[in-house]
């Protein structure tokens, strides 16, 4: 399958670009050892990251996916956390198979390039830059840039009206329930990969216009 050639492709972070559920997994449960909570351990984590830290946090707390922990509890944990996790960004965190062959692929054809997260700025440069891919990104925009994260389309559009770039020239690249719903929200189109992050459901379920094994499948699509 082939899909319309985009002007611009912007790119998600955490469960499309990087696995970065090891660095996680470690600050939630070294920040519950510090609040004398149980630890939830790796496999947990893996299934409530996407949405940014506060989220994150909120659901290491409560063990739930939805969860809503008392507000003081709450306001103790995050700056552990957030204390942690400047300390552990890119530590454990690795580039999936594939990206930097299929970033390269991106440039040698011409596409510009951007980045469109739910993760937090202080978090997200540091990460980019320390596993080598912040200067393929013409434009970064984190979790607190815009007044809404995704799944609103409002981070997909303020990087489209940076670039100057209409949205239905452009395409989104991610791995979630959420990077859908904000491409299809934004006018995008909409490529996901099959091992990200996306709760443990099937973001098949979700109908992107198409589903990426690795970065190295992109050049069979655009």
């Amino acid at each position: 399958m082939s899909l319309k050639k985009p002007e611009m492709v912007l790119i998600d972070v955490d469960g499309t670009l990087v696995d970065s559920v090891p660095d996680l997994a470690y600050c939630v449960d070294e920040m519950l050892k510090q609040l004398d909570m149980p630890v939830r351990g790796e496999e947990a984590v893996r299934h409530w990251v996407g949405n940014g830290v506060e989220k994150l946090v909120m659901r290491a707390l409560t063990n739930d996916l939805d969860g809503v922990p008392d507000d003081a509890l709450f306001e103790r944990a995050l700056p552990v956390f957030r204390a942690l996790y400047a300390e552990n960004t890119s530590k454990r965190s690795l580039l999936y198979d594939g990206v930097i062959e299929g970033l390269d692929y991106l440039k040698q054809k011409g596409y510009r390039l951007g980045c469109v997260t739910n993760k937090a700025g202080e978090f997200t440069r540091p990460i980019l830059r320390d596993l080598g891919v912040e200067h393929y990104f013409e434009v970064i925009i984190c979790g607190d840039d815009t007044p809404r994260k995704k799944p609103d389309p409002l981070p997909l559009l303020t990087a489209a009206e940076r670039m100057s770039v209409a949205p239905e020239n452009s395409l989104m690249l991610g791995d979630s329930q959420s990077d859908v719903k904000a491409a299809r929200a934004a006018g995008f189109q909409i490529v996901c990969m099959s091992y990200g992050y996306n709760h443990g459901e099937d973001i098949r379920s979700f109908a992107p216009d198409a589903v990426l094994d690795s970065f190295a499948e992109l050049p069979q699509y655009i």
